[in-house]
């Protein structure tokens, strides 16, 4: 994805007394001349000799005339002058004496001064036209992250030492920050070209140290070794430093054949002294008395640039000659220091550096940071006015250089979390582990899905063949039922002779039969009832309750029913989950509901083909345990029992405490069972439905409803608060669900297999994490593409929703839409806020 680029050319010649200022863009043309003041030459000089007077006493150092007499000697320098030993340069100065004022004061004097008058000319009226116009074009970006680039070109090197990277061109025009200056040569003869997809090669030329020593600056270089290869050349590798004529030329040779490596490189740095020469391009001290020009090298320079060389960077001094021939010959981008930098300086100017490189920064942004932070009160009271000092020049149609990750080692790094930025993730997904955390918004996910359903009309035209008896307070006041728990089982024995009559063919009893001691009379009344019912064909599965040693333990008793022609199964019920069996081997563990699909999907096949005539069936006389007669099928390979394999197994029952399946109340009560009250079913109440007359080929629960007493312990265990998604269909307003409702949906969700798998909240957030991830990855390196990336997240967050809602109606997998959202989001802020703060 690529972005307009929004940029002037801005052209700065002194000719004696004027100065022409002439900005080209956008197809149009601004000259101005302005007056160039003889006292901003002079605040200059100023300036500079308070800044050379101050660093060369840095620290107690010694004086130009001390280093003279009794240093000179020692370093060989053929009747050179220069400053100081801790400048990283070579000038001629003269005048210096003793002083005796507070130097630190007198520089930030100096330099307030300075920078007022310079400021002052640059706000001159007579170039309103030309900061009006850069101010425009900064105020039409619709990327408040995008900036219009300057690039300005200063005839002849007087003006160019001035620091304009401090001109604030916007800033008495409302438009801060959106405009960036960059320096270019007024002549170039080469094109730059792409970076090579690569590891980064950097090759770092040691020139003559002369006491300055640069184990520093190649310990900082050597802290990139993990994303970029480093080689070191020059005199600071050498094991000698006694020169001849033919080891000079050696040295000469080894920089040389460096450069022009076959490999090429894409960063070349310099750390020594150097100077401008205005013939040679600028000249480089690799050796006491021995210099390299720009010229020297331009030859094997082009090939390396040809080989990938973007970027070079002189931490060194007085380098604007350097930097114009370099981007001559087609280099994107050249740092270099404009005045001598006194050593101690380069170093904290090279820390900073080559750590905004580190995090992946280009190399204007760097050199910002570098200078922010040698301007910061801290590094300001000890190196004051050092951040005048570095530029940046640039080729006009390079994009910025910065260094890129490769290999897999640099690829993973760069997406494992870092604790300053991410901590918050693993909050996050502790939040999403909490149980009544995951049950609220289950809750609330399954009532969008209801409302999405309804608004989509997707619903079943298959009729259930469920059907409810409802014990509820109706039915219990109408037909003056005083045993309420335990039930009085004469009242069950009335239900079961009535579904008998009514032709019922599969009856399940949501009551766990335990209590026929404390009512012989009723019990025996039961036991007749239901014998009569399986000496029809009537098939019974009653509720029991296992322990937690999986072993059934409270379920319906022997004078009451036989489980040699009956079935138990757990009514035990995980909110609100879909309870299948766990272990295919273990003949104790098979839920209420599962049992009731499983005999209807036996029952169906039965009276369907004639295949399955062998099937078993309820019989009084029976001595063997029904329910594994009937579960045994599921184990045997026999093919004509597939229907049950596909009824007993999901494809992730067996990750079930991942992946369990959910209750599905997106399917409306009445797509899922019909229900009526048990006094409607005996006729002691008025009826107002016919589902009664005949109970052929359905599923008959005989239920509790709404009762307090309705429990597995009499104390309304059975009677929940009314999911969301449920009241969505009912009505809102106050209300109860019964367990034994959720039985329905799960006895439905089997036999018509829809089993709604939930991927886990904490899985979707690391998939949000990692999509999060990427496009930060993209935000940090790319932050012109910030409002578009913006743009696609809203319009992603939106389909990824109504995407999730149809999967879910028609594959049956529930992807969570909150926390992964929120999750990527905040990735999102985060990058965002970086951006601003870098």
């Amino acid at each position: 994805m690529t972005t307009t680029r929004t940029f002037f050319n801005l052209t700065v010649t002194r000719i004696q007394s004027v100065c022409q200022f002439e900005l080209q863009g956008e197809g149009q043309k601004i000259t101005e001349q302005v007056d160039y003041p003889l006292s901003l030459t002079q605040r200059y000089e100023d300036w500079q000799r308070a800044y050379l007077d101050y660093y060369r006493h840095l620290r107690g150092r010694k004086t130009i005339q001390d280093l003279q007499k009794k240093e000179l000697p020692n370093i060989h320098l053929r009747g050179w002058n220069v400053i100081n030993k801790n400048f990283r340069g070579r000038k001629v100065i003269s005048g210096v004496g003793k002083i005796t004022v507070d130097r630190s004061k007198q520089l930030k004097d100096a330099e307030a001064q300075f920078l007022d008058e310079f400021y002052r000319w640059l706000l001159s009226p007579d170039l309103i036209n030309i900061r009006r116009e850069i101010a425009n074009a900064a105020r039409k970006l619709a990327d408040k992250y995008q900036s219009v680039e300057v690039f300005l070109t200063c005839n002849p090197i007087e003006i160019a030492r001035l620091p304009w990277e401090t001109w604030e061109i916007g800033t008495d025009l409302g438009i801060p920050e959106k405009i960036k200056i960059y320096r270019t040569p007024a002549t170039i003869r080469n094109q730059p070209i792409r970076p090579l997809k690569r590891k980064a090669r950097i090759l770092a030329i040691i020139g003559y140290d002369t006491h300055l020593n640069f184990q520093a600056d190649k310990q900082e270089l050597e802290s990139l070794d993990s994303i970029a290869y480093i080689e070191f050349v020059g005199w600071n590798t050498k094991k000698s430093k006694v020169l001849n004529a033919d080891n000079e030329t050696e040295l000469k040779t080894e920089i040389f054949n460096a450069i022009n490596d076959n490999k090429g490189w894409d960063i070349l740095f310099f750390a020594g002294h150097s100077n401008e020469n205005i013939l040679t391009g600028g000249e480089l001290y690799v050796a006491p008395n021995v210099s390299l020009g720009i010229q020297d090298i331009a030859e094997v320079l082009k090939k390396a640039q040809a080989r990938g060389l973007q970027f070079a960077i002189f931490n060194s001094c007085s380098g604007l000659n350097i930097a114009e021939s370099l981007i001559n010959l087609g280099l994107s981008q050249v740092i270099v220091m404009r005045e001598p930098i006194h050593n101690h300086v380069a170093r904290k100017f090279l820390v900073q550096f080559v750590k905004s490189l580190a995090e992946f920064k280009d190399v204007h942004q760097a050199l910002l940071d570098a200078c922010q932070y040698l301007k910061q009160q801290v590094t300001r009271f000890s190196y004051p006015s050092a951040y005048l000092v570095p530029s940046l020049y640039r080729h006009p149609d390079a994009e910025l250089f910065r260094l890129k990750s490769f290999g897999f080692w640099n690829a993973v790094k760069k997406w494992l979390p870092k604790p300053k930025y991410e901590s918050w993730l693993l909050l996050l997904l502790l939040i999403s582990l909490l149980p009544n955390v995951q049950d609220f918004f289950l809750d609330k996910r399954i009532w969008l899905q209801a409302f999405y359903r309804q608004f989509t009309h997707q619903f079943y035209k298959q009729e259930s063949p469920l059907v409810l008896v409802k014990i509820d307070n109706k039915s219990l006041n109408e037909d003056k039922i005083k045993q309420v728990y335990p039930l009085d089982y004469s009242y069950l024995a009335k239900i079961i002779q009535k579904l008998s009559q009514s032709n019922s063919q599969l009856i399940g009893i949501d009551y766990i039969l335990d209590q026929g001691g404390q009512q012989p009379q009723q019990t025996k009344l039961l036991n007749q009832a239901i014998r009569g019912a399986v000496s029809q064909e009537n098939w019974f599965v009653f509720g029991a309750l296992s322990t937690e040693d999986e072993n059934i333990k409270e379920t319906v008793t022997a004078d009451i029913a036989s489980l040699n022609w009956s079935m138990a199964g757990d009514v035990y019920i995980a909110r609100w989950y879909v309870e299948l069996p766990t272990k295919i081997n273990n003949d104790k563990n098979y839920p209420f509901s599962y049992l009731l699909a499983l005999a209807y999907a036996v029952q169906h096949q039965k009276s369907q083909n004639s295949l399955f005539a062998d099937l078993p069936k309820p019989q009084l006389s029976s001595q063997h345990d029904f329910r594994n007669t009937i579960t045994q099928p599921i184990k045997s390979s026999d093919a004509r029992y597939n229907f049950l394999q596909n009824l007993r197994l999901h494809p992730l029952s067996n990750l079930q405490q991942s992946f369990q399946p959910i209750l599905d109340f997106s399917i409306p009560p009445s797509q899922v069972y019909k229900s009526i009250s048990a006094c409607e079913l005996l006729g002691s109440c008025e009826s107002t439905t016919q589902i009664h007359h005949d109970l052929k080929n359905k599923v008959v629960i005989i239920v509790p409803s709404g009762y307090k007493q309705a429990g597995i312990r009499g104390k309304g265990e059975d009677n929940e608060t009314v999911p969301p998604a449920i009241s969505f269909w009912n009505g809102w307003g106050d209300g109860i669900f019964s367990r034994s409702a959720a039985h329905a949906y799960m006895v439905h969700h089997l036999l018509t297999q829809r089993l709604v798998v939930p991927v886990p909240d904490f899985l979707m957030i690391l998939v949000g994490a990692l999509l999060g991830k990427a496009v930060t990855l993209i935000i940090i390196e790319k932050p012109r593409n910030q409002v578009k990336i913006f743009k696609i997240f809203w319009g992603g967050l939106v389909i990824y929703l109504l995407s999730s809602l149809q999967i879910y109606t028609s594959a049956a997998i529930l992807l969570p839409w909150f926390f992964p959202s929120l999750t990527f989001g905040i990735y999102i802020l985060i990058a965002t806020r970086r951006n601003i703060r870098e």
